[in-house]
């Protein structure tokens, strides 16, 4: 057990569940992952309607966690990517179903080139890591790192399963992004969304903004280990390294390395859950159709789950993570955090921590927030 800290944010009477459960976290979490500091926010027809923050940004508790602390939250970016790409569908400058080399020749190389806009999207292509040992600095030069999956086969026959591609998707639809829109997805994202505290490329001068945050202390369990799998996670290489946080954070990664507030990641997905944002209307009912339906379902090859993916986000229809409509989807981000967008009840919401779990999916904490959320609906 802990002290608790004192709560602060909004949360009307109706949600008092809610900030029981966001309380219940710091004191006595699930398996012992005591909240240091988290944040939780939803919003319903784009309105935000429930904002909760606690804890220090620090492990020695001498900074309170504020509400522009940025916290980084890993793969729970991919569904910020995941609606620039949509972005791109509905100005007609991508389609799902046309080949990634139409766009982008040099991507058809080694088998790859009837590979979809969709089928990247939904891990598909084959291409969760290097298959070869690569010095984890490469993935600071975005230009070798693109040339060397270009020219690398798939790790199996596209199409024909999922298998989760933890950092490599964010350079392929990055630079997808790039060659049809003109801009860098992190450009993009402050332009398209002002007001919005989400970065990906955080500036250095921003940097002091960053809570402080606590490793695992256990590996996540990934099944039965393979080529792929050590390729996706575990080779030396797999992941950015020997550079420090500092240059990480300024990278653009847009799979990896998204920093933001629990409030503003909410916010961006109200446009998967309504199309909207802020009265305007970003996304038509066609192009979220074509973003959210089911595209592969299976055990993934990467990560140890019965997965129904959609182009660029999870679908909750074999998880049940994101609530109890199957049609919800959303991202789960390394450690913990999460976001998600259910159309049914044009809501969206976001949970962020700095202690994190071994949890790939699904972290007991974020589950605790959404079974009281859903009960107060």
């Amino acid at each position: 057990m802990s002290d608790l800290p004192e709560i602060h944010g909004v949360c009307p009477p109706r949600f008092a569940a809610v900030k029981d459960a966001f309380s219940a976290n710091f004191i006595d979490a699930p398996e012992g992952l005591n909240e240091l500091a988290a944040g939780f926010s939803v919003c319903i027809e784009g309105e935000t309607i429930v904002d909760l923050r606690a804890g220090y940004a620090d492990t020695a508790r001498t900074r309170p966690f504020e509400a522009d602390t940025l916290v980084p939250v890993f793969s729970t970016g991919k569904a910020v990517m995941a609606a620039l790409i949509a972005l791109c569908v509905e100005r007609g400058l991508l389609d799902y179903e046309r080949p990634v080399a139409g766009y982008w020749p040099a991507f058809g190389a080694a088998g790859k080139a009837a590979i979809t806009v969709g089928q990247l999207m939904s891990h598909q292509a084959g291409l969760p890591g290097f298959d070869e040992a690569v010095d984890p600095s490469l993935w600071f030069d975005p230009v070798s790192v693109l040339e060397r999956l270009c020219a690398q086969a798939p790790m199996w026959e596209p199409g024909t399963a999922s298998g989760y591609h933890p950092i490599t998707i964010g350079y392929l639809a990055g630079e997808l992004f790039r060659l049809v829109d003109g801009r860098s997805m992190g450009t993009a994202l402050r332009e398209e969304f002002p007001g919005l505290d989400l970065w990906i490329g955080l500036p250095q001068a921003e940097h002091h903004r960053v809570a402080q945050m606590r490793k695992p202390t256990a590996a996540p369990d990934l099944g039965t280990i393979d080529a792929v799998k050590r390729a996706a996670f575990l080779e030396k290489g797999s992941a950015p390294g020997g550079r420090g946080s500092t240059e990480w954070r300024m990278m653009e990664i847009p799979s990896a390395n998204l920093h933001g507030t629990a409030r503003d990641v909410a916010r961006l997905m109200t446009v998967v859950a309504t199309g909207e944002f802020e009265g305007r209307m970003v996304l038509s009912a066609n192009t979220l159709a074509q973003m959210r339906r089911e595209r592969i379902a299976g055990v993934d090859r990467v990560v140890p789950f019965d997965m129904s993916w959609a182009a660029g986000v999870m679908r909750n229809e074999r998880l049940g993570v994101f609530g109890p409509n199957p049609e919800a989807v959303g991202h789960s981000g390394w450690g913990g955090s999460c976001a998600w967008a259910d159309p049914d009840v044009k809501l969206s919401a976001a949970y962020v921590m700095t202690r994190q779990s071994p949890h790939l999916i699904g972290d007991p904490r974020a589950v605790r927030l959404q079974q009281a959320l859903y009960a107060s609906l």
